[in-house]
């Protein structure tokens, strides 16, 4: 059951993961492990970042740039000869005066890289660069929720193919080791960074749902956070406050930090939507080419699941919160254990994550929360019919201290919603009333029902009280069975059945002469009973349809107890209660009731003898 349940589940989770209902709680959870990852506490000294703020552009007093002005910080940072220098402010349209002087900068300098963007409503790079090495993409991939977790290292328009803006400076300074991007041996459409393997982001990876994969993509791990960069503002590098260390063989990027040029994003490490939680656009390419240099260094990029281990994964949790629902029976270990499974899976993905591995966490909780609960109320449904079923069929006829016990032994009594038929070791007592047929003419209809409802009232409390189960109700007549309904297979266990039945007979026939008594005083006539007792095997378990079920057992020993209640009903004909029981019930009671033999004795419907025996009491303690 748990199995079906559970895999119906997986089905309805792995539908909304389809329909990309999950995606945004998925990212949410990207994000958070992002947060909570160690971060990188040293500062990359090849990187350096030269920003254009908002008090810059107060100073200069003009925005954008002209091209005079940004010649000249280029001819500062050219002349300590860094490595390359990034430029991340568009220059598509010429910004006179200076124009011929930033264009020759350019043709002079190969390791000056400029920006463009993709696309039919592209930006295009500075005219001297274009369709060369020197024009690199600043396309930045946003999220739903406008957050960025994917880079790119190249693009295409459906002709050419660019490479990124962090790429191209990246390899400004990898190509003095030898380390170009080439083709993975393996798999030569993926791209091999000296020893790393960078697989391309598709569509559906992770906790994305059909993302716009163009490009060739990988997620960004902004591990470089925890110290940044150095960064000095742009009238700094114009006063000659850079110092020298800064700029020699460094990247140096030149970008812009201001309120009135937006030029920034949202980020996973933003903890809300408010601008001060925004990544300047040459902090977050800074970011990406730290990310690539530690790719060549052999770190890893964080990778997702392959397409078959998904439903994999995800089928697992949800078998797990099935098997969670279906073996707490208790609202406190359903939290526990529910609240533990949760721990372990959310651990789980966050060690995975550190190993850079990204494994969905949304949908396998929902899978496994679901499955969990709906296989506990399912359950708890079962269980409550079980226990009505149960109830109904006991709850009259025995103590509430068995009706407790058969609940909550169920698993070995129960069966398909039933009690199982088991054969056991029973000890029967039947009673009937002596003369019922010449007292009931004695009396109205009404009152000899009355009459009998406070007898079998009595009498029913008292065999309860002894752990007795009332089997049924016969006019006068009453089975009932010790040792019942769970199997009793020890020999004490047994003698003690046969113990508890022999001392309800003596207790019923306390009960039957307190009737007496106040039938007397009320001028209703009295009468007496006769008991027959017998221990053996019988089958137990529920007889008859299911709009009619009943609970009571069959075999040659309730045939045995019966008879021993009609045995001849001239012995002890003037006794209140007489009590016969079989020597199979005297073996087990033990020197404590005072009984006498009647003999060897044939009963009706029985080829054999048996030996019966009459209880006349219980021995009282030895007083001292």
């Amino acid at each position: 059951m748990f199995l079906l349940v559970s895999l119906l589940v997986f089905l309805l989770v792995w539908g909304l993961r389809a329909g990309g209902q999950l995606e945004l709680p998925e990212l949410s959870v990207f994000d958070l492990f992002i947060r909570m990852q160690p971060k990188i506490n040293t500062p990359d000294q090849r990187i350096t970042i030269i920003e254009v703020t908002e008090e810059d552009i107060q100073t200069l007093g003009q925005w954008p740039l002209t091209d005079a002005v940004l010649s000249k910080a280029l001819q500062i940072i050219i002349s300590h000869k860094p490595k390359g220098i990034g430029v991340d402010i568009f220059r598509d349209i010429a910004v006179p005066p200076g124009s011929e002087e930033l264009e020759a900068l350019f043709i002079e300098h190969p390791n000056l890289v400029g920006v463009m963007t993709v696309g039919e409503r592209g930006v295009a790079p500075h005219p001297v660069i274009r369709g060369t090495g020197q024009a690199a993409f600043v396309d930045i991939l946003i999220d739903p929720g406008g957050i960025v977790r994917r880079g790119l290292l190249f693009l295409d328009d459906g002709v050419n193919v660019y490479t990124s803006f962090a790429l191209t400076l990246a390899l400004l300074s990898l190509w003095e080791e030898g380390i170009v991007p080439k083709a993975a041996p393996d798999n030569p459409e993926q791209i091999l960074l000296k020893q790393t393997v960078i697989p391309p982001l598709e569509a559906d990876n992770g906790g994305y749902h059909q993302a716009d994969a163009r490009g060739y993509q990988y997620l960004l791990d902004y591990r470089s956070t925890g110290a940044g960069f150095r960064t000095y503002g742009f009238m700094d590098l114009l006063s000659d406050r850079v110092p020298v260390d800064a700029l020699t063989d460094k990247l140096v990027l030149l970008g812009v930090r201001a309120q009135s040029v937006h030029d920034s994003f949202f980020t996973p490490l933003s903890t809300s939507m408010a601008e001060d939680q925004q990544m300047s656009g040459v902090v977050l390419h800074a970011h990406m080419i730290n990310q690539l240099f530690r790719f060549a260094e052999g770190e890893v990029p964080i990778s997702t699941l392959p397409a078959p281990c998904r439903p994999v994964w995800l089928l697992f949790w949800s078998l797990l919160g099935g098997l969670v629902g279906l073996r707490t029976r208790s609202a406190f270990q359903f939290v526990l254990f529910g609240g533990i499974g949760l721990l372990v899976l959310f651990g789980a993905g966050y060690v995975l994550f550190l190993f850079r591995q990204w494994v969905p966490v949304i949908p396998p909780t929902l899978a496994f929360s679901t499955s969990a609960v709906a296989v506990s109320v399912y359950l708890t449904g079962q269980e409550k019919r079980s226990r009505a079923l149960l109830m109904n069929i006991f709850s009259k006829h025995v103590s509430k201290e068995i009706a407790e016990m058969i609940w909550q032994e169920r698993e070995q009594f129960m069966e398909n919603g039933r009690p199982r038929s088991q054969e056991m070791t029973v000890t029967g007592l039947f009673s009937d009333i002596r003369g019922f047929t010449t007292t009931s003419e004695r009396m109205t209809p009404q009152e000899l029902f009355d009459w009998l409802n406070t007898y079998m009232e009595g009498m029913s409390g008292v065999i309860m009280e002894h752990r007795g189960v009332i089997d049924n109700y016969v006019g006068d007549a009453i089975k009932a069975d010790f040792g019942v309904p769970l199997p009793r297979t020890k020999e004490h266990e047994i003698r003690e059945d046969a113990q508890n039945a022999v001392d309800c007979a003596l207790a019923m026939e306390r009960e039957m002469l307190q009737l007496n008594d106040q039938w007397k005083s009320r001028g209703l006539p009295s009468t007496g009973l006769r008991i027959g007792i017998h221990t053996g095997n019988v089958v137990a378990g529920l007889l008859g349809s299911a709009k009619r079920l009943k609970y009571t057992t069959l075999g040659d020993a309730v045939n045995t107890a019966s008879r021993l209640e009609s045995l001849d009903k001239s012995i002890g004909n003037d006794l209140v209660c007489r009590i016969l029981i079989s020597e199979n019930t005297r073996s087990l009671l033990g020197e404590q009731y005072v009984t006498e033999p009647i003999g060897e004795m044939s009963l009706k419907g029985k080829e054999g003898k048996i030996v019966v025996h009459r209880v006349l009491g219980k021995k009282q303690p030895a007083s001292y």
